[in-house]
């Protein structure tokens, strides 16, 4: 069986090895894969896949690597084996760089794919380098001091409009406000001391600087907000303004192009746009709080016939990827920027936005919010326009009154997966939801004792629907029968069958192993079938047999 890759990608890199590979190109192509993903450097494939071997000058693995790690600052640690496939081929291992990598003369480079998908690497010029950093974790961009601003910079309009959101929005810090500007401004890192005087940050200058500043000194900090119907422009605006100015506009263009249903909950009628501002804001603060502002591009808010789409330059930081958004510790790109934006109110103070633009979507019975579309280079949420699941709807709404807090993420996903596909194993819900098995067992269990879901089956074969009182409340109780019963239904049916395939004789552990339940339960299957006449006891005890009475005899 082949154990190489039958394509080289981003992670993924053939080289020939005969005659010997050129051991300074071999570092350069090191150093690339270093500052990007990392990846395995296959010594010995041609660029098609063959396998051609490697030459003897590196069947020395343990040598292959310290020449990579005397031609490499920092030093790069790869490991090297030689592996056999048809010929021997060097596998090299080589690491993400926890930093920015150079060959020994210096040289820094990163691996990026063409246009075409295939990969290549190209040098790292300077400006890039703060971005690498940023996207790592070692650097806060938004900290810094914006070269050749002054506090002159700052609108005093966009101050009094902070201190009105601070005032005005639950989450903000109120004992923000006792203070004067130069001291606020300090508290937020609207400035900073630079040289014995206070200068602007890139993140006060995002926040309050003047439009016309921020276009001089932030060229890279721009936006649009768009709205399409069909082919046909209905809104295209696009400018650097301040965010605090922005993030209130944006709400404001949502507001006109989301239309709303009304739900009937007791004696109110609640309205239900047709997307969650929550969950609109706090994926606009992401866009404009984790974009790579070393970039060129825009954050870009596209409202179309298929749904909502907020996209930002800048993939996702270290440690963040498709698989662990819901579960991943928070940090971001630009700190500064994000505790900011926190501290104001326009943030959720637990770094936990992605929770809420989750929950505005599930609470509605709404397909989930879908990250896929994100590459290396751009983070795309899209937030599908479909028609809320009213029942789905009111029933999450009345369990969460009952309980009298909201619902956790998990329990929500758990639930409107569910309510999607109806029955699930406890290794689908892991599949789907992301999550890890601890989690998603220690949910299930809790929400199977507060009867929102039921377990059938056991073992491997145990899983779970939607509980009776949920199938009740969303008028759905002829499929909860449907699910929950038509497994029962056929347990006699089945146990006949597979008695006749056992020419005429079954044991209570057949059953068992048969219909996946308890003893107990196959008991109850096998006494009914004997009052039915169906089956008779042969011999008791502990290793009872059962005889399948002859219909066709007994006429």
């Amino acid at each position: 069986m082949r154990t190489i890759p039958n394509n080289e990608s981003l992670e993924i890199e053939f080289k020939r090895d005969i005659p010997p590979y050129s051991d300074h190109y071999l570092i350069e192509e090191v150093v690339g894969m270093a500052n990007a993903s990392g990846g395995t450097l296959y010594l010995g494939v041609e660029d098609d896949g063959t396998v051609s071997g490697v030459s003897e000058k590196h069947k020395d693995a343990v040598g292959v690597t310290a020449l990579i790690a005397n031609s490499t600052v920092p030093p790069v640690s790869v490991r090297a084996e030689i592996v056999t496939d048809e010929k021997d081929v060097l596998r090299i291992e080589i690491p993400r760089s926890r930093g920015v990598v150079s060959t020994l003369s210096g040289k820094i480079l990163r691996r990026r794919l063409k246009l075409d998908g295939t990969p290549e690497v190209v040098p790292m010029y300077p400006y890039e380098i703060p971005s690498r950093l940023s996207e790592l974790s070692m650097l806060d961009f938004s900290a810094q001091p914006l070269a050749g601003s002054t506090l002159d910079d700052l609108d005093a309009n966009q101050r009094a409009r902070l201190r009105k959101i601070i005032q005005s929005r639950q989450g903000g810090e109120k004992a923000l406000l006792s203070l004067p500007d130069d001291e606020l401004d300090v508290a937020l890192r609207i400035v900073t001391d630079a040289g014995g005087k206070y200068v602007p940050t890139v993140a006060g200058m995002l926040l309050m600087g003047k439009e016309e500043r921020i276009r001089e000194l932030i060229p890279t900090a721009r936006s649009s907000f768009q709205v399409l119907e069909g082919t046909a422009v209905r809104m295209n605006e696009e400018s650097p303004k301040p965010l605090l100015q922005l993030l209130e506009e944006y709400e404001m263009y949502l507001n006109a192009w989301n239309p709303e249903r009304e739900m009937e909950y007791g004696l109110f009628r609640i309205p239900i746009p047709e997307f969650d501002r929550s969950a609109f804001r706090e994926g606009v603060v992401n866009a404009f709080c984790h974009r790579d502002y070393t970039m060129l591009g825009s954050v870009r808010v596209l409202i179309d016939d298929e749904g909502l789409t907020i996209s930002n330059p800048g993939g996702f930081i270290d440690g963040v990827n498709l698989k662990n958004l819901l579960t991943v510790e928070p940090h971001g790109r630009n700190p500064a920027l994000a505790d900011a934006m926190k501290r104001i109110g326009l943030a959720e103070r637990t770094g936990r936005g992605i929770d809420r633009i989750f929950e505005g979507s599930i609470v509605f019975g709404r397909p989930w919010p879908d990250y896929s579309e994100s590459t290396s280079r751009t983070v795309k949420l899209f937030i599908q326009r479909a028609k809320a699941d009213l029942p789905f709807a009111r029933f999450i709404a009345e369990e969460q009154d009952r309980q009298g807090k909201p619902l956790s993420i998990y329990a929500l996903m758990i639930l409107s997966l569910l309510n999607s596909e109806r029955r699930c194993s406890l290794e689908r819900i892991v599949q789907v939801t992301n999550l890890s098995d601890t989690k998603v067992r220690s949910a299930v269990e809790r929400m199977t004792e507060q009867g929102l879901l039921e377990a059938t089956g056991n073992g491997k074969n145990r899983s779970f629907v939607l509980g009776k009182r949920v199938y009740q409340e969303t008028d759905g109780s002829v499929q909860y029968v449907r699910q929950t019963g038509i497994d029962d239904v056929r347990y006699p049916e089945l146990v006949l069958k597979l008695a006749e395939m056992q020419n005429g004789i079954i044991t209570k552990q057949n059953v068992i192993d048969l219909l996946s339940v308890s003893p107990a339960q196959a008991y109850l299957v096998i006494k009914q079938l004997q009052k039915e006449n169906k089956l008779e006891l042969m011999y008791g005890g502990k290793y009872a047999k059962y005889k399948l009475i002859d219909q066709k005899a007994d006429r």
